[in-house]
């Protein structure tokens, strides 16, 4: 249950952070370094008892290379999406319901952008959390961390920048993107963890 709990958590301060930032940030306020300095001491704080997933996608990336059992899998996401609803809710509730024009992304390069970054993520995931080759490292989160932040910059305008099923209910619950989008986020999200995984598998085939 701990490992649930932990993975609630997570999420919750990451799409907390998200909506807080682009609905109630000032002129000077940065979301993708809010996001990505949020998401590195969430996995700081949280890698020891679940992982540190926060993310759907990570955690079929992390189960497809071997180290989430099944059974772990459903209650993770889960766990994930309810701490992103949860989430959605409180910025809602701080922001006094502020809200913007919810975003509709171009459906290719939206799908392209999305299934890069989250190739990106769950690939270093992959590589600095779960490698034997990195066991016992101190910078696993700063990694993880950097790659959303990266990615946020890089296609945010893209995409809407969300690398994670979880992260996209909970910008839609907030209306910052349209609902009749999320599927493009459920399908790149999910496809690039598949391919994170078989490529980590691929270059590490003794890493059991």
């Amino acid at each position: 249950m701990n490992k649930y709990i932990t993975e609630l958590i997570g999420t919750f301060f990451l799409v907390l952070t998200i909506g807080c930032s682009v609905l109630a940030g000032g002129p000077h306020v940065v979301p993708p370094l809010a996001i990505g300095a949020v998401l590195m001491v969430m996995v700081f704080a949280g890698g020891h008892v679940s992982g540190a997933h926060y993310n759907p996608a990570v955690t079929l990336a992390v189960f497809l290379r071997g180290r989430c059992p099944a059974g772990d899998v459903v209650p993770y996401m889960a766990s994930q999406i309810v701490g992103a609803g949860l989430a959605a809710g409180a910025v809602k509730f701080l922001t006094g319901g502020a809200q913007s024009a919810p975003f509709i992304p171009a459906t290719g390069p939206a799908l392209v952008a999305e299934f890069l970054f989250t190739f990106a993520l769950a690939y270093v995931v992959l590589n600095v959390a779960t490698s034997k080759a990195t066991s016992g490292n101190s910078f696993y989160g700063l990694a993880i961390g950097m790659t959303v932040m990266s990615g946020a910059f890089a296609v945010g305008t893209i995409s809407g920048g969300a690398f994670n099923p979880a992260v996209a209910v909970g910008i839609c619950v907030m209306g910052l993107v349209s609902w009749s989008s999320i599927w493009i986020f459920l399908v790149a999200n999910f496809a690039a963890a598949a391919a994170a995984a078989l490529t980590f598998k691929t270059l590490n085939p003794k890493d059991k």
